[in-house]
């Protein structure tokens, strides 16, 4: 009895200090406690689902041409103006699908990592999506908020929509995965925070997973070339 009292004892006691390191570390955020927690784990998070193998398909096509283009489309920012993805012709494009309340969701100080590192070869579009597990309940201002507060997002932020064809997917996600329309791919995101690159001619080449980082070599070392 003494000693489960003593091992009860001890997890209490790794909780509460796991859960101060969380109200310090980050206490200037403007989040939710869920948020913080989420933020704080979110290495070990990742370290976790690459070992389990979770969400971390790479899928590679080269050279194969779209049915239809890609820069014929635009999209709605979160700010009500419109991005028009033929502006971005001639650089490579990363589209990824996110979220607020997601344990990938630290990936949004990778993906501005990233953008800061290939200022002029890559443009990140952000899709915030309410799709899985509903982790996204914020409205279009709430959601520019948060990633302007909490990771200093500089890149541009689409409005709230649908990715899976399930949902009321958006044209940019239907063109993603519709092969009768990007030529190769129709693996929807399987998840938060999936990646699709799209190379400088329009071409979709590469699909992440969310478990794959922005700045792992899968992904440095296609824009590096």
């Amino acid at each position: 009895m003494n000693k489960a009292r003593n091992i009860l004892l001890v997890l209490f006691g790794l909780l509460a200090g796991f859960l101060t390191y969380v109200g310090i570390s980050q206490r200037n955020s403007q989040m939710s406690f869920r948020q913080k927690v989420l933020r704080t784990l979110y290495p070990a998070l990742m370290w976790i689902t690459r070992l389990s193998g979770k969400n971390t398909t790479v899928l590679m096509r080269s050279g194969i041409e779209p049915l239809s283009s890609l820069y014929d489309l635009t999209v709605p920012s979160i700010s009500g103006d419109t991005i028009r993805l033929a502006d971005h012709r001639g650089r490579y494009l990363l589209l990824v699908n996110t979220a607020s309340d997601c344990g990938y969701t630290g990936q949004y100080e990778e993906l501005q990592q990233l953008q800061d590192r290939f200022p002029d070869r890559l443009q990140i579009i952000a899709f915030p999506s309410n799709d899985f597990k509903e982790q996204e309940k914020g409205t279009n201002v709430e959601i520019a908020g948060f990633c302007q507060r909490n990771y200093g997002i500089r890149f541009p932020v689409a409005e709230k929509g649908g990715v899976l064809r399930q949902t009321g997917q958006q044209p940019v996600f239907d063109w993603l995965t519709d092969p009768k329309q990007n030529g190769w791919n129709s693996l929807n995101p399987q998840w938060n925070f999936a990646k699709f690159l799209i190379d400088r001619e329009g071409r979709l080449i590469r699909y992440f997973g969310p478990t794959v980082s922005p700045l792992s070599d899968d992904v440095t070392m296609v824009l590096g070339q």
